[in-house]
C-alpha cells in the first residue's frame, strides 16, 4: 500500500508540470479508455478479478434453451455509464436511478423485483473495479502524455 502512495505522489508531481488544459485532456482520454475497458468486462460478464459472473438462477417457469439477453446490456451503455474528468480527477460511474440498480447487483444486496413484488437477495456481480489491465491502460496514457 505504501508503494501506491509513492506512485501517486510521483504522478501528481509529473501532472503538476502540465498546464491545466493539458491535464484535463489527459484525464478525459484516460476516463474514456477506462469506460471502454469497464464496458468490455461487463459485456464479457467478468468480475474485475477475471472470474466470470455467477449465472442466473433457473426458475420453475424458465423455458428450455439459452437466455437470449445478456445481463446488464443497457447498464454498460454510455447513457448510463458516465465519465467525469476534471483537472484533478477522473471517474467512471453509473448515472441517476441506474446507480441504485448497479449498487444492488455490485454488492449483492436485497431489493424488490418489482414495486409490489417479493424481495430477493441478488448475487454479487462486480460491475466496476480496478485490475491489472486498468492500471496498465492508465500508465500507458499518462506516459504517452508526459513523454510528448
Amino acid at each position: 500500500m505504501d508503494n501506491l502512495h509513492k506512485v501517486d505522489e510521483w504522478l501528481a508531481a509529473l501532472l503538476a508540470n502540465l498546464e491545466p488544459a493539458a491535464r484535463q485532456r489527459v484525464m478525459r482520454e484516460l476516463v474514456q479508455e477506462l469506460r471502454r475497458n469497464q464496458q468490455n468486462s461487463i459485456r464479457l460478464q467478468r468480475n474485475p478479478d477475471g472470474s466470470g459472473y455467477e449465472p442466473r438462477k433457473l426458475t420453475a417457469r424458465a423455458k428450455k434453451g439459452r437466455i437470449k439477453r445478456q445481463m446488464f446490456a443497457k447498464l454498460r451503455t454510455a447513457k448510463y455509464l458516465k465519465t467525469a474528468a476534471s483537472v484533478d480527477s477522473a471517474s467512471v460511474q453509473f448515472d441517476g436511478k441506474v446507480q441504485r440498480i448497479a449498487k444492488v447487483h455490485h454488492y449483492g444486496l436485497r431489493d424488490r423485483v418489482s414495486r409490489k413484488g417479493p424481495e430477493v437477495r441478488y448475487i454479487a456481480r462486480r460491475l466496476l473495479g480496478i485490475n491489472d489491465q486498468v492500471t496498465s491502460i492508465s500508465k500507458e496514457i499518462l506516459f504517452k502524455w508526459l513523454c510528448n
